[in-house]
Order: C-alpha cells, then sequence, then structure tokens
C-alpha cells in the first residue's frame, strides 16, 4: 500500500518539524501503528506555539545536519516540510525514494509545495496535505474583530479618546443590516461567513466554482468582484496567495466599494496592493483596514500604514491558537490513519492546480 514500510502494516514518520511530547503521545493514541522518528536535538525550539521555523538564530552544525537529514530520508512520511523549506523538501523527495507523503503545517502549504519545483513524476509518487481547517474559527474571529471594529468606527473612538474629548454622540454602523464581501470560501472563509451571517449581516462569497455555502446569500465569480463592490459595507480576504489573486485588491477595486468600506485581511498579503490601499485610506474610500497579513512582512518599517489611524496592524497573529499545535497533531493522525487503511487523505494538495 502507498505509504507504508515493508511490512505493509506501520508507517515511518520523520517528525521534520517540532512537536512536543504532549502531542507526540497524542499522534501514537490515536494511531498506535505510527512509528515516530524525533530527535529534539535536531529540531529548532520554538519561540510561541505553532512556530514550525522556530528560532531564526539557531543552528543544527554539519554533523546534527546529516543526522536530519537521514532521518527525513528513511521515512515514508513526513510531519511538517523539513527547515519549512522549499528548496529542503525537494532535496527531501529526491534524496528518499520510499517517501510517500509529506504533511504540511500551514493551511496554504499547497504554495510551499508548488515552491519546490518537483517533477511531474515526484508529484505523482508523494501525496501532500495541508492543515487548511485548523486556522479556520481563529481567523474568523479576527475577521469578525474587524468588521465590528469597522462598523462601530474604532479609530474615532480611539481618537477621541487618545485626545480626552467627551464628544457628541453618533449613530454606529450595525453588522446586522451590512452587507459583507467574503473573498475565497475555502475553510477560513466558510468561517468567517458563517460568523458574519450569525451576527445577521449579509454574506456574499467568491469562488471559481458553482457552490452553495451555508451563510452565504450568493457566490460570485471573482472576476465580478468590481461589479458587486458598490454595495458593500465590508470586505473580508480570506484568499490564498498565489498568481491569480496577487493584487487582486487595487486600485481599480477600491475606488469600487462604498466610501468608508471596512476591508479586513486574513488572506495573504500579496493580495493587497498596499500602495493603492494607502491612497484609499487617505482619501476615506476604504474607511478602516484591519490587516493580519502584509505584502512583506514583517511590515517596513516605512511604510505608511504603520502610522494611519485607520489601520490596526497585527503582526500576522490572528491564527495562532494555544490549541493549533494539538489540532494539527490530531489532523495528521486522522490522516495516517486513512493513509493506512488505503483511504483519501483530508486537505490533499492538488498537484496540477495547487489548491
Amino acid at each position: 500500500m502507498t505509504g507504508l514500510n515493508q511490512a505493509g502494516d506501520r508507517l515511518r514518520v520523520a517528525v521534520a518539524a517540532p512537536l512536543s511530547e504532549e502531542n507526540r503521545a497524542r499522534v501514537r493514541e490515536l494511531e498506535p501503528r505510527i512509528d515516530l522518528v524525533v530527535d529534539h536535538e535536531l529540531l529548532p525550539p520554538m519561540r510561541w506555539p505553532a512556530d514550525f521555523a522556530g528560532d531564526p538564530a539557531w543552528r543544527r552544525g554539519p554533523a546534527r545536519q546529516r543526522a536530519y537529514e537521514e532521518a527525513i530520508d528513511s521515512a515514508d512520511a513526513l510531519y511538517g516540510i523539513p527547515d519549512v523549506d522549499p528548496a529542503a523538501l525537494a532535496r527531501a523527495v529526491r534524496a528518499n525514494p520510499g517517501l510517500r507523503w509529506v504533511h504540511t503545517m500551514a493551511a496554504g502549504g499547497d504554495s510551499q509545495v508548488k515552491a519546490a519545483g518537483l517533477r511531474p513524476d515526484e508529484l505523482d509518487r508523494v501525496l501532500f496535505t495541508t492543515s487548511a481547517g485548523v486556522h479556520g474559527r481563529p481567523l474568523a474571529e479576527f475577521a469578525v474583530f474587524g468588521v465590528l471594529a469597522g462598523a462601530k468606527d474604532l479609530p474615532r473612538l480611539s481618537r477621541r479618546q487618545r485626545d480626552r474629548e467627551w464628544s457628541g454622540r453618533w449613530t454606529m454602523g450595525q453588522v446586522s443590516r451590512q452587507t459583507v464581501l467574503v473573498l475565497g470560501l475555502g475553510g477560513i472563509g466558510r468561517a468567517v461567513a458563517g460568523a458574519l451571517q450569525a451576527l445577521g449581516a449579509t454574506v456574499i462569497g467568491t469562488s471559481r466554482r458553482d457552490v452553495a455555502v451555508p451563510g452565504v446569500s450568493a457566490v460570485i465569480h471573482p472576476d465580478r468582484i468590481t461589479e458587486v463592490a458598490p454595495t458593500m459595507d465590508a470586505v473580508a480576504n480570506t484568499l490564498p496567495g498565489t498568481e491569480a489573486t496577487e493584487h487582486l485588491l487595487g486600485e481599480r477595486f477600491f475606488a469600487a466599494p462604498r466610501p468608508g468600506a471596512c476591508l479586513v485581511n486574513v488572506g495573504r498579503g500579496s493580495d493587497v496592493d498596499e500602495a493603492a490601499l494607502a491612497r484609499a485610506l487617505d482619501s476615506g474610500w476604504v474607511g478602516f483596514a484591519p490587516l493580519d497579513v502584509f505584502e512583506t512582512e514583517p511590515l517596513l518599517a516605512d511604510s505608511p500604514l504603520w502610522d494611519h489611524e485607520r489601520v490596526l496592524v497585527n503582526p500576522h497573529t490572528a491564527a495562532l491558537d494555544a490549541a493549533e499545535d494539538r489540532l494539527i497533531a490530531e489532523l495528521f493522525a486522522a490522516n495516517a490513519t486513512r493513509l493506512l487503511d488505503g483511504h483519501e487523505l483530508i486537505n490533499r494538495v492538488n498537484p496540477i492546480e495547487f489548491s
């Protein structure tokens, strides 16, 4: 069976990304047929939950690097992309003809697989899966927080408090009477749409496929977003970063929504043309922009977004959740069971479309 060792009933897994002792035990509990190959001395220390790349100052040294690669090259499957590095992934696939499955830590791990530049025969031999779905609820909460903050005019509240100004009263926006455009209806987009619909918002979603999604009033093709934007009070971007989505939200789009619309980005920074966004913020066309991701990370010190009163900068941390490591480990164990039992894997990467 694909991905099994010679005995045909066990799966040898090299732990290529940090995995706590507690989560190792959880994986073994959920799927006892896994043999984990792990050496903590070969893995970088994590600075926070889900910090799979680890401390950038940490180094293995030549001997430990050889030991790390030997473990990877002996495995049927990998827990994580080695060093979160597409080049290291390509090396592992080519050095280990017995490798059959790689699970990526990121929901958008397909982009890392694509960046590895694997040949068609290699993509056909090795199955790749992502951690999509694990981050949906935390990102949905940040998106809802952003839409709510836009409706309640958080910048105005912050400015008044900073200036100790007890101003006259004013009416606040109500999310329950707003129309929100959710870009992308994958796992994250669906969670965002469901949470907004629960608050009474009318949700319009985008998809390249003909889909029906609970909580979404209408689904449109991404090519139509400028057409529907004038009816939107807020936009929540959950799209991955691809050639098709690069600068999808640019000058033309920012001229389309209602003046003062809110833009929340929990997708990828490359989806937004930040220079165009800055101009739209200056003109008031965009009223508030809570941003979790940026074109360049860390956000450059001279970026005008840092000082803009209508921008909330979140350092790509909205998905971070204390339970994330455990949830990824449980997803991996569930997929290991499916692989061992000959069933289709959850969140399998499409090697043609990389989605």
